[in-house]
């Protein structure tokens, strides 16, 4: 079972992706998330160390001076005084610990890419969930459906992303007011482009701190839209944004606006009070 944190707000989104994609892309979710959060929505971004990843979010944040070590009543006050919290799974998923050293050694996926993103820990009504797995679309949204929640996007990309995508159509299962239903989402729609092979490559945890920062720093590019995108679908989710269109055009403003770094930077500070 997941320890709760409990912050005052109600305006929240639970951002998260199973991993194990496979596909070694920079940390798009964990970039988004403090999109999400300059947009003026509160997120409570949940995640890992590493499994099948050079480099998971929770190896990310450590790498921009973030401390992970944090108890659940001081990450809910974070994401009520700053928008933004780290649900380090570990911390939260005690029976995760036990088995963190095993997942590591047999290094692919197991049933934990799956339970760790449905136990929702800040208690969010809306939620962006990435799936390593077209056929997990479907069933994780009617799981979040029963689950209660009020709006909900689970997603896997074109390239085999758990993450929306620039390559290609997303497929996208969404949850609205209890009922689920299955689209694709065409990034051309939206204006974007298809980034070329290698774009949207990951490093170790040094160099995907760096893209992140560079993204927050508003350097343009197939980084910058697919942060975008997946913040726009956040945004959505969260009832900030009325479409997708609205989304896109208040997450380019978080970045152009210092506001997405800014909510890096509030975390860093509060991180080590």
């Amino acid at each position: 079972h997941a320890i709760q944190v409990r912050p005052q707000r109600t305006d929240l989104v639970d951002t998260c992706g199973t991993g194990g994609d496979g596909t070694g892309t920079f940390n798009i979710s964990t970039t988004a998330a403090f999109v999400v959060a300059g947009a003026g929505l509160g997120v409570a971004k949940h995640g890992n160390r590493s499994v099948s990843s050079p480099c998971g979010s929770a190896d990310v944040l450590e790498a921009l001076g973030i401390n992970l070590k944090m108890t659940p009543a001081r990450v809910a006050e974070m994401i009520d005084e700053i928008g933004v919290g780290f649900l380090f799974a570990q911390s939260f998923h005690p029976a995760m610990k036990n088995v963190a050293s095993v997942r590591r050694e047999i290094g692919v996926r197991t049933i934990f890419n799956i339970l760790g993103p449905l136990t929702n820990p800040a208690g969010a009504p809306a939620q962006l969930l990435g799936v390593f797995h077209p056929a997990l679309t479907e069933i994780l949204a009617r799981v979040l459906a029963n689950l209660g929640l009020r709006r909900a996007f689970v997603v896997h990309g074109h390239g085999g992303l758990d993450e929306i995508s620039t390559m290609g159509e997303t497929l996208v299962s969404e949850v609205r007011n209890g009922d689920v239903h299955s689209y694709r989402l065409d990034p051309a729609s939206l204006g974007f482009r298809p980034p070329q092979p290698g774009e949207l490559s990951g490093k170790n945890a040094r160099g995907n701190a760096e893209i992140l920062l560079r993204v927050l720093e508003g350097e343009p590019g197939a980084r910058r839209d697919i942060v975008v995108l997946n913040a726009a679908v956040a945004l959505v989710a969260g009832g900030r944004a009325v479409d997708l269109e609205a989304g896109v055009a208040l997450a380019q403003e978080s970045i152009d606006s210092g506001a997405a770094r800014a909510k890096l930077e509030a975390l860093r500070r509060m991180s080590h009070l």
